[in-house]
């Protein structure tokens, strides 16, 4: 630890004890207010007039996330791990992945209860947050981000962060979730993953990189990052116009569409901005 700053290790800490304030915030502003519910009930009924194609894809993709797809992806984590040489590298990067799943689905069956505080009928009365797909494919590229050398860390996150992304905006699509699921198993996948990342460096396994800062990496996260911008902003012109110009009520009732294509921006918006924060505190650090 002598060569590791205490404020390599604090931060892992603040990251990740933000990352579940976020989604503990995300529930209590979606779920527990009579707006947030109606506002995220119109977004799922505009879903509806989303295209065939567009809800057959979305469809497509979250029927590929499967037990042995998840079981494939924790093999290939542990696998890049152990050719590393290292055990406990495979032990932090698969028990990110386990762990948020264990997280989600407890807080999801048991823990955390959807009041009826709005007028609903079927599915839209039951609880489905945090969503466990969302939280699959983010814990999953957090996961790889964690146990890839660092020098494979920005093609890493550009082979995985665009199917993660996917993941979270197709729950929307598909009406499997509302978006405060997305954001809240973004919120849970990011404070697990920095909790391993912590656990790492207590054990002194990660050090300071001192090589040369990667072209290809910056080039990588600058574009993500200006596409996580694009969305944010896209996202609120959808929310904020329609409400402004027309009242809370009737944009609930009226411009369904427009608030599931802001849900479904904020969605992407919502993965894209953990995994840049989570990169960005694995910023030139690397494992011994």
């Amino acid at each position: 630890m002598d060569d590791i700053p205490g404020r390599l290790v604090r931060r892992w800490q603040l990251v990740g004890v933000a990352g579940f304030v976020a989604a503990a915030a995300v529930y209590l502003l979606a779920v527990l207010t009579p707006t947030g519910q109606r506002l995220e009930n119109a977004a799922l009924r505009g879903a509806d007039q989303a295209g065939a194609q567009d809800r057959t894809a979305a469809d497509d993709g979250l029927a590929e996330i499967t037990v042995y797809s998840l079981a494939v992806a924790v093999v290939v984590v542990a696998v890049i791990a152990l050719l590393r040489r290292r055990l406990d590298l495979a032990v932090a990067g698969v028990g990110v992945i386990v762990a948020g799943q264990v997280i989600t689905q407890v807080l999801k069956r048991w823990v955390l209860p959807r009041p009826e505080l709005v007028p609903v009928t079927g599915d839209y009365a039951h609880n489905s947050l945090p969503s466990g797909h969302t939280t699959i494919a983010m814990t999953v590229l957090f996961a790889v981000l964690i146990v890839v050398p660092y020098r494979w860390r920005g093609v890493a996150l550009f082979l995985v962060l665009s199917w993660a992304v996917g993941i979270g905006a197709y729950t929307v699509t598909a009406k499997w979730h509302r978006l405060s699921d997305t954001l809240a198993a973004d919120g849970i996948a990011l404070g697990v993953a920095c909790a391993a990342s912590w656990w790492l460096a207590r054990r002194g396994l990660v050090q300071r990189h001192e090589g040369r800062s990667r072209i290809a990496r910056s080039v990588i996260v600058g574009f993500t990052a200006a596409v996580g911008v694009a969305t944010l902003v896209l996202s609120m012109i959808l929310l904020v116009v329609p409400i402004v110009r027309f009242g809370l009520h009737e944009t609930i009732t009226e411009n369904t569409w427009v608030l599931y294509l802001s849900a479904h921006s904020l969605a992407s918006f919502g993965s894209i901005f953990a995994a840049l924060v989570f990169l960005a505190t694995w910023r030139r650090v690397e494992i011994r």
